[in-house]
């Protein structure tokens, strides 16, 4: 997992032909907007999520994103553990985002 700024992470995520954003956020902060683009897959449902993750492709690069910044890292690290080594999470998450939202 790389820790990256927003700017970083906007920039790195849109020239990356690899890349697949995901919002493990909940349904209600999902319905408030989210990055163009993103994949939600909601970290509060343990099983569910560690389902969704193990069915992802190891060989693209993850640009998870949060509220804040706390469940992304944790999904970056269960990510991780579960093979999928190219994992960047945004520090301060959406509450930190200045760029479009959907």
């Amino acid at each position: 997992m790389i820790d990256l700024n927003q700017t970083d992470w906007a920039q790195q995520s849109a020239e990356d032909r690899n890349s697949v954003i995901i919002d493990v956020r909940t349904d209600m902060e999902v319905e408030e907007g989210k990055i163009p683009g993103a994949i939600q897959c909601n970290i509060q449902y343990s099983s569910q999520f560690m389902d969704q993750i193990k069915s992802l492709d190891p060989e693209k690069n993850y640009y998870v994103y949060c509220r804040s910044g706390g469940r992304s890292t944790q999904a970056c690290m269960l990510m991780n553990a579960v093979g999928l080594k190219n994992t960047y999470n945004l520090l301060g998450g959406i509450s930190s985002w200045t760029g479009d939202l959907e």
